[in-house]
């Protein structure tokens, strides 16, 4: 029987992946970075090299907490290895270093008991999914299906965007795991600085007829999905008041009930320093993750929020990953649901899989 079965982002948590901060460094500052990191910088102005050895050592001490809790909850948890990404790399056109193996849920997009490796847009996470593959060669070996999508080829071309606009060109597929926001039979997709509209296009190819891959685009371009939306359970979506509203909503969602996060609280412990070098938004912490429908791990000092979820019947441990905004990951971006209990279900009436949702860029 396949180890690997994740439908949506709430069903109870049986066998997850939880990111591994060791040797985390910025990506190779390039046109790649530059576009689905620092779109308002120059090359010279983007921050590189490796992360301070605190922020390292406070992270693995989150993640360790993080961990007990999930495993508390039943939950199998893996860890991926430690890859060298001080080293070089390059191709025929590019040279970069590493990044991080923090963010699992960036580089392998789970669907049903399917693993897909996404092509990522950043140059400096083309080698990270080796970190994983031990485990997917386990996984691999008990019946899931592993898949790669194609290799992009990341030249220079991708990259050059519209100022308004900063979303990689559609010359060949390309997009994070994290532009996705699995609901079951229905997926929402993120076009942004991190995934272009091309990628979904490929993504519903693959995936099939079986599956509806809904289109948010002109609504968000920073990055990734998981700080815009936080599907809680069927019929229950936590969002981003700085990005949706009636207007962005996409239209299937108005099916359920929606609620708005409350501003986040306690950003005033960054200095600007830290500001300046960090990957995250502001609402960073807004990123969290479901270990059941009943139960959610969010960031201990959004009080608001969590009396907004516990208002909701949820049921909430409060945890702190002290870098979440420098290194750029939330409780949802540091795992990789591999597998959850429950079943494929569709939670719409009427979805389509050419669904489109446009509207103004947030902040």
């Amino acid at each position: 029987m396949s180890l690997v079965w994740s439908c949506n982002e709430w069903d109870p948590l049986e066998e997850v992946i939880v990111g591994n901060p060791a040797g985390a460094r910025y990506p190779t500052p390039d046109p790649s970075t530059r576009l689905a990191e620092f779109p308002d910088r120059p090359l010279a102005e983007i921050p590189q090299g490796p992360f301070p050895n605190q922020v390292i050592e406070e992270t693995e001490e989150d993640l360790d907490a993080f961990v007990s809790v999930l495993e508390q909850a039943g939950a199998k948890v893996r860890r991926p290895l430690t890859w060298p990404h001080e080293a070089s790399f390059s191709t025929t056109s590019w040279q970069a270093q590493g990044y991080y193996n923090y963010c699992p849920r960036d580089v392998l997009l789970v669907v049903g008991d399917q693993v897909i490796e996404t092509p990522n847009v950043i140059r400096s996470r083309s080698l990270e999914v080796f970190s994983y593959r031990d485990l997917l060669l386990e996984y691999s070996a008990s019946g899931a299906r592993w898949y790669s999508a194609p290799k992009p080829m990341l030249l220079d071309s991708l990259f050059e965007f519209e100022r308004e606009r900063p979303v990689p060109r559609d010359d060949e597929p390309a997009f994070d795991a994290a532009n996705v926001l699995r609901l079951g039979r229905d997926l929402l997709y993120l076009v942004s600085g991190t995934g272009n509209e091309r990628g979904g296009v490929w993504l519903q190819s693959m995936l099939g007829d079986g599956f509806n891959i809904h289109f948010l685009k002109d609504v968000y371009y920073g990055s990734h999905i998981d700080s815009t939306f936080a599907a809680l359970r069927p019929g229950l979506m936590l969002c981003n008041p700085a990005r949706i509203n009636e207007d962005t909503l996409p239209p299937f969602l108005r099916e359920w009930e929606v609620i708005y996060s409350p501003p986040m609280e306690n950003t005033q412990r960054f200095d600007d320093d830290y500001l300046s070098r960090s990957i995250g938004s502001k609402w960073i912490d807004m990123n969290i993750f479901s270990i059941s429908p009943e139960v959610v791990v969010v960031d201990s000092d959004q009080h608001e929020l969590i009396r907004v979820l516990e208002r909701h019947r949820l049921d909430v441990v409060p945890l702190k990953l002290r870098h979440s905004r420098l290194l750029g990951g939330g409780f949802h971006c540091v795992t990789l649901d591999v597998r959850r209990s429950g079943r494929l279900e569709s939670y719409f009436s009427g979805s389509s899989s050419t669904s489109t949702v446009a509207g103004d860029q947030g902040s």
